[in-house]
């Protein structure tokens, strides 16, 4: 089957096991209003984060330096944004894990472990020389 598929039918299935399931526990209005709350705090979170990243790429471009982890970054926060303001808790988890500095930045490292390996600098030790025939010279 095409995974596309499956992961927008797996996703709302879960989101709505987990509200079930949640739901019986605290009951259905804390359960909403938790909904409401991670949405609220994440997206207000995700602008101080917006704000930090935007202030250190800005630093980079004054030093001469390629903001590229800020790039990076910023497109994690918008997308831990979305994820957060999606209601449900598995997506509320995903997005509060790409708001937090410190495990973005484990998701980067995992996620680009194959491709800094992959991109090594090999030491060559080949000399580059040109032979120039003088025999006009003598």
């Amino acid at each position: 089957m095409n995974s596309f598929f499956l992961f927008f039918l797996g996703l709302p299935t879960l989101e709505i096991f987990l509200m079930i399931k949640i739901g019986n526990k605290v009951g259905a209005l804390n359960t909403i209003s938790l909904v409401f709350l991670t949405a609220i705090i994440g997206v207000y979170y995700a602008r101080i984060q917006g704000i930090q990243n935007l202030k250190s790429g800005m630093l980079n471009l004054y030093k001469n330096k390629l903001p590229v982890y800020e790039l990076l970054s910023g497109a994690s926060i918008a997308i831990g944004a979305f994820l957060l303001i999606i209601p449900g808790f598995f997506t509320d988890i995903l997005g509060f894990l790409l708001l937090i500095p410190f495990t973005r930045k484990i998701i980067f490292n995992i996620a680009f472990k194959n491709k800094i390996k992959n991109n090594t600098v090999h030491k060559n030790n080949t000399i580059d020389g040109e032979i120039i025939d003088k025999k006009d010279d003598l």
